[in-house]
């Protein structure tokens, strides 16, 4: 196992059970991915874990001890994760939830959804990866009542995006349920299966009757899932959009599973702001509206991220929001903080002259299991605001 010295403010986070190693941690250039142990510049242990480039760092501490890491080693890990969860498996509204979360529950660069008894596995760098046949070994060790398990390869250098792994596969669509809202699900299209887990709660705010009797508007619709948990718990007409040409028949599937008719709602393959634009000349407006965009998107010349352009959302949903109603302001974008995300919408609402209160926030469901020493991985931001004009 390769013996790696981190400075000294590395040192200190890693220490403290902060789990993510970045480039400038390393007293040497980064190494070819492997194990590692992990030493301070006096030469003292710091723990167990590897090294590899992904999206958010070149590797991961592990354990703060110099345990082996082997089938025992990932074995303990789903045990406790699946402990962790016990409570979602007695729930009979929902059977699709996240197994387990990456760093979260012990093991940085990977994470496994619970699809209505299969199993999606995502890796998240190579060498992860390159561990896989003693990691879905330990794991059928430990969830033997799955049925059947896909994969998804997040990483820059996969040769491919999904595929079938092990056991049964799986119908298409595979319908799961959230909330008592049936989703229409499909394992192995790409990086994507039409739903994403972490929206559970605000999904089932929606669901629970906070849509009830109100008009909402769905920006950024991906298949709908939101327009379908609203029109579920008594929206009297969801509008989706979306510029993607797919979110057409994907949001359609998404209403007829729930034996709700497509036609009675409305469906938009078009530019979100785009469809401002629309809305505002023919003098539509809504009770609700939900913001919920990529952290980054490209439409021809056009570019839009989180962190530069999402005021300028709010300020265009504020323009066809009624007066007392609601916005529903969502971001994944691990680059935004909390504080960054509330200052822009409030910074966007007070050049409207609005006035304004966030009733409610969430962030990710309880499944998605976070440690304590890495607050950055909780990295969704929600905030339901009641808008005055």
């Amino acid at each position: 196992m390769k013996k790696i010295t981190v400075r000294t403010k590395a040192a200190k986070k890693l220490r403290a059970g902060y789990p993510l190693l970045v480039a400038e941690d390393l007293n040497s250039p980064l190494l070819e991915d492997d194990f590692a142990q992990f030493f301070d510049e006096k030469g003292q242990a710091l723990g167990t874990g590897y090294l590899s480039k992904q999206n958010k760092g070149v590797g991961w501490l592990l354990d703060s001890s110099s345990v082996k890491i082997d089938h025992h080693f990932y074995v303990e890990k789903f045990v406790n994760a699946r402990a962790l969860r016990a409570n979602f498996y007695q729930d009979e509204l929902t059977n699709a939830f996240r197994l387990f979360n990456g760093e979260g529950d012990g093991l940085g660069g990977l994470t496994i959804d619970f699809y209505n008894g299969f199993a999606v596995f995502s890796w998240y760098n190579q060498f992860i990866y390159s561990q896989k046949k003693a990691i879905v070994k330990a794991f059928q060790v430990v969830f033997p009542d799955i049925k059947g398990a896909y994969e998804k390869l997040r990483f820059s250098e996969a040769a491919l995006e999904s595929q079938h792994i092990f056991g049964q596969e799986a119908a298409e669509p595979l319908l799961v349920m959230e909330n008592g809202v049936t989703y229409a699900t499909y394992l192995n299209e790409g990086l994507m299966t039409g739903i994403f887990l972490d929206q559970k709660n605000v999904r089932g705010a929606l669901a629970g009757g906070l849509s009830t009797g109100k008009t909402l508007l769905n920006m950024f619709s991906y298949t709908g899932a939101f327009s379908v948990a609203a029109a579920f718990g008594g929206s009297s007409q969801t509008t989706s959009v979306d510029l993607a040409k797919r979110s057409l028949d994907k949001t359609r599937e998404q209403f007829l599973v729930n034996g709700i008719e497509p036609e009675s709602q409305k469906i938009y393959v078009m530019d979100v702001f785009g469809y401002f634009n629309y809305a505002k000349k023919k003098e539509l407006t809504y009770d609700m509206i939900v913001l919920d965009p990529p952290s980054f998107a490209r439409n021809g010349k056009k570019t839009f991220s989180v962190a530069k352009n999402y005021g300028d959302l709010v300020k265009e949903a504020v323009e066809i929001l009624e007066d007392n109603g609601t916005l529903i302001a969502s971001t994944n974008a691990a680059n935004v903080s909390d504080k960054k995300f509330r200052q822009m919408i409030e910074e966007a609402l007070k050049n409207k002259g609005v006035k304004f209160t966030v009733f409610q926030e969430e962030k990710l469901p309880a499944d998605f299991h976070i440690a304590d020493s890495f607050p950055e991985g909780n990295y969704l931001k929600v905030l339901f605001i009641k808008i005055k004009k």
